[in-house]
């Protein structure tokens, strides 16, 4: 173990300033707090926090973030406390133990849902001080060199994938890509072992084949530098395991068809040699097409720099050269502890003016429920990039896959949730429109449009994601909330009750809810009946006591015409939506079926799958549409048709339809022979009558030998 005296030796060899007094004080009490413990390796528990301290002295952090280090597990496994350590080491290094200290108090149902609370509280601590992150960083790749000592394999392997999905990235998005490609090196060991051995035996045998093409390599750049006047550092380096197995994994390529398992630095002074020497290297050995990146001009977004390319070098090797500054170099290594200085004991780093920190922040604002936020932080971490442009020229990361929609929502929440339209590189595109890199977009916005659930198809950001469902949640809520407030009134004076917000909130307080607004929305959604706010309204109310002249909600439909509740153009989404059995469109005679959890389900009134509902007359609700001259909306009415086998049918049904002023939103062949089809037609109408005048027209085509609609 690191004693007390070599440990602050270490930390005064990079900050001469350091308080000594604190990082002895912190030694100290943690190595009384934590006494007998010992971990699973039988190593005493001590050794763990002072191997965290190494690790982050090695990175030149500041005395706060050290003592940090030490005490971080105090407050979980022993009995220190969060006041206790403001006390005695102050409000900083409270403040950075706290962020990361696990909240194993938690009681949570399930171990996914304790995992993402945690993260929830940790993304907290980060944005507001990113030291945080360091120490977590720096905790678990300790945690992982001696995972092996843990004797259950399925929490090793639960540990492991936490790193590679959490903590990995985590590394990855603040530069730290040595710290990144170790603890992906020690997951894949206990994730895969059998891929981990398999790629290991490639890569030892690939230098037993060339043993010198390193060293080589080196020499030939340094030698190739020196006759142009170029003084520069050259190393050389294997790639590691994981990142050839997921790289063999996402492009679906062999180990032969890598073109960077062996990879090469040239590191200079300055960005103009960095141009200058990528023309040498051109020159002298032959670019592989298409493997160019220039990440000077167009950093990564954790603020990596460097120009990679690819080249062939001696006996047709295909070799990475990578060529940056010193400084950038550097940066790379170290990531966010090589450009902030942690001098100043009153200074904090805050993580927040980071965009990365910034839209886990909005994500996290955005979703309520613990394990979505989880996915969503996956999500914007775990996936590779493509580059896109504003019509400004802003640059704008995105994760590969990325739509147009996903596009909207990295630059401005209130541009996605209004996003209508969109032109890449000037040209009209789909909202699914994939990007690609160098992609100019243009997103065309409208203050009446609304985000639609079936944007979430498509888009790949959780930050996308995170926006639109909330969006549906908060709508769907709403019409909820519309609707059972509309069914509540209705049923008070189907029952001669008199309906107050009194009276609500009277029974919202009876049935444990938080106030009459989630009272509304389970009525509205079905989880709650009429009939129990009722009796929880008023105590003298019965269902059954109608013989006794007691008020009662009664259900007989047919006699409650003027009761209809009005109804128009709707979507699926919506707490009264249209059912898929039967296709109701405007003007048909239509009912409701309240489907506990799911709102309203609209039906034509002789849809065949309500026969299965007469003995529930609780569920049904009578509907109508709602008179409004300006409805422009377009309902979908089925059709079914029998369709003579010949050359151009097809396109005389389709012609027929957009004469009459309909479209074909979606069409299925389920039968055929030698003679007819039968063809299911969605057909979009404007009322019942449209839609019977375009079946009107398809009847008398000498093609179609009948017409049905589909009814259920």
């Amino acid at each position: 173990m690191i004693r007390q005296f070599e440990l602050v030796e270490m930390v005064k060899a990079y900050d001469k300033n350091v308080d000594e007094a604190l990082l002895n004080r912190a030694y100290v009490f943690a190595m009384k707090a934590h006494g007998t413990q010992t971990r699973a390796s039988g190593d005493p528990y001590f050794s763990h926090p002072l191997e965290v301290a190494g690790i982050l002295t090695a990175l030149k952090l500041d005395g706060n973030t050290i003592a940090t280090a030490l005490l971080h597990d105090v407050v979980e496994d022993t009995v220190a406390t969060i006041p206790e350590i403001e006390e005695l080491f102050g409000p900083k290094v409270a403040e950075l133990v706290d962020g990361v200290t696990k909240l194993s108090k938690i009681e949570l149902q399930t171990e996914s849902e304790r995992q993402a609370e945690n993260f929830r509280k940790f993304v907290l601590a980060m944005s507001n001080d990113i030291r945080v992150l360091l120490v977590k960083l720096a905790d678990r790749l300790h945690n992982m060199r001696t995972l092996n000592y843990i004797q259950k394999e399925a929490k090793r392997r639960r540990i492991a994938l936490e790193t590679l999905e959490i903590y990995a990235p985590l590394a990855e998005r603040i530069g730290m890509h040595e710290l990144k490609d170790e603890l992906e090196h020690l997951a894949f060991q206990h994730l895969d072992p059998e891929a981990m051995e398999s790629i290991s035996a490639r890569l030892h045998y690939l230098i037993e084949q060339s043993p010198n093409l390193e060293q080589d390599m080196v020499t030939a750049l340094q030698a190739l530098m020196a006759e142009t006047g170029i003084t520069c550092k050259v190393s050389g380096r294997i790639k590691r395991p994981y990142s050839i197995w997921r790289k063999m994994e996402r492009q679906n390529i062999t180990f032969e068809q890598l073109s960077d398992v062996m990879a090469f630095r040239i590191m200079v002074d300055d960005v103009a040699t960095c141009y200058r020497v990528l023309g040498i290297v051109h020159q002298k050995y032959p670019m592989v097409p298409g493997r160019f990146k220039d990440y000077i001009s167009t950093p990564k977004r954790n603020f990596y720099r460097s120009i990679h390319t690819t080249v062939i070098g001696p006996l047709n090797h295909r070799l990475e050269i990578q060529v940056r500054t010193h400084r950038m170099h550097e940066e790379a290594e170290m990531g966010v502890a090589a450009h902030w200085q942690y001098k100043q004991a009153a200074e904090k780093v805050d993580g927040s003016q980071y965009l990365w920190v910034r839209e886990l922040l909005e994500i996290l604002d955005h979703t309520t429920d613990p394990e979505e936020f989880l996915e969503h932080t996956k999500l914007a971490m775990f996936q590779d990039k493509v580059f896109c442009f504003t019509p400004k020229g802003e640059l704008v990361s995105l994760p590969r896959g990325s739509s147009t929609v996903d596009f909207a929502y990295a630059v401005h929440t209130e541009v996605g949730d209004h996003c209508v339209g969109a032109k890449v590189n000037g040209r009209m595109v789909p909202l699914r429109h994939q990007l690609e890199n160098g992609d100019q977009v243009q997103i065309l916005t409208s203050k009446g449009q609304a985000p639609s659930p079936r944007w979430e198809s498509f888009v790949v950001t959780g930050k996308a994601r995170s926006a639109i469902r909330r969006h549906v949640r908060q709508q769907q809520i709403s019409e909820y909330s519309h609707l059972g407030h509309t069914l509540i009134e209705k049923a008070c004076r189907r029952n001669g009750l008199d309906f107050s917000p009194r009276v609500i909130e009277e029974a919202a307080r009876v049935l444990n809810l938080e106030d009459a607004d989630m009272l509304y929305a389970l009525v509205g959604q079905g989880t709650l009946t009429e009939d129990e706010i009722l009796r929880a309204s008023f105590p003298g109310f019965r269902e059954d006591a109608r013989a006794e002249g007691l008020p009662t909600v009664h259900h007989e439909w047919e006699a409650m015409k003027d009761a209809a509740l009005p109804i128009k153009g709707i979507n699926k989404e919506s707490a009264v939506h249209f059912a898929d059995c039967c296709h109701p469109v405007r003007g048909d005679r239509i009912v409701g079926m309240r489907i506990p959890g799911k709102g309203v389900e609209i039906h034509t009134i002789d849809c065949g799958k309500l026969d299965a509902f007469d003995d529930r007359p609780e569920l049904w609700i009578d509907l109508k549409w709602q008179d409004d001259e300006d409805d422009d909306a377009f309902y979908a009415g089925r059709l079914r048709l029998e369709v003579t086998n010949e050359r151009g049918a097809l396109a005389t049904i389709a012609a027929i339809v957009a004469k009459g002023g309909g479209n074909i939103s979606n069409l299925v062949i389920p039968e055929r022979d030698p003679e007819f089809y039968i063809m299911i037609v969605d057909v979009e109408v404007r009322d019942v009558k449209h839609l019977n005048d375009i079946s009107r027209s398809l009847r008398v085509s000498r093609v179609i030998s009948r017409v049905d609609r589909v009814l259920g």
